[in-house]
């Protein structure tokens, strides 16, 4: 059966020494670890498409792997990472202490919980499935080499193996990390999934998104 291949690659890392909330901030990413893009860019296929979120840290990256003979790379943005409202740019403490009641509600359920005029993880799923569909109804049978975020990939991988917002908070997604996750059936509704690789390559260095 013919079948809709996802490369799932998060950004290159971003430095961040006080580890502050950056969901839908714009900062740049550190895309000087040639050897590290140049073993990811040999596992990735020749004549794929390519898409990224609008945000600097996803486009840097793409630009840094892009491979010859690769489509233009498609800023798609509801491939972006979660949107934490008025907790961006804040350390968690800083937030737990500006927004106590909040930051409460929010760790009693990350997963369904919004941070103050943010997103919850469950939004970005919905949205993450929304994107995917529209993708694969016009990529069908392609490789799509989606360069995006922590978040994203999860949702991503969460479609694929049918798992709670919940259960899906609890992978892990190392930066400059491969996933692959394989759609067959074509079209925006029901076919199956299959998932062939996931967070190789990467390591884990701290958090970010």
């Amino acid at each position: 059966m013919n079948s809709t291949r996802w490369w799932l690659i998060r950004h290159a890392p971003v430095p961040n020494p006080d580890r502050l909330i950056y969901g839908r901030s714009d900062p740049s990413a550190d895309t000087g670890d040639a050897a590290a893009l140049a073993e990811l860019a040999a596992r990735l296929p020749p004549q794929a498409v390519w898409v990224t979120s609008h945000l600097r840290r996803t486009r840097q990256t793409a630009a840094a792997l892009r491979l010859p003979g690769s489509d233009m790379a498609l800023v798609e943005r509801d491939l972006a990472e979660q949107d934490f409202g008025r907790w961006e740019g804040l350390s968690h403490d800083d937030a737990a202490d500006r927004h106590p009641e909040e930051a409460r509600r929010f760790w009693t359920d990350p997963a369904a919980e919004a941070p103050p005029e943010g997103e919850s993880f469950a939004a970005v799923m919905e949205r993450v499935a929304g994107a995917v569909a529209r993708l694969n109804a016009v990529h069908a049978g392609r490789d799509i080499v989606a360069v995006i975020h922590g978040g994203p990939i999860r949702a991503a991988l969460a479609l694929a193996l049918d798992l709670t917002p919940q259960a899906a908070l609890r992978l892990a997604v190392a930066p400059l990390s491969l996933s692959r996750i394989d759609h067959y059936g074509g079209g925006e509704a029901g076919g199956s999934w299959s998932v062939t690789a996931l967070n190789a390559l990467g390591t884990f260095s701290g958090s970010g998104r």
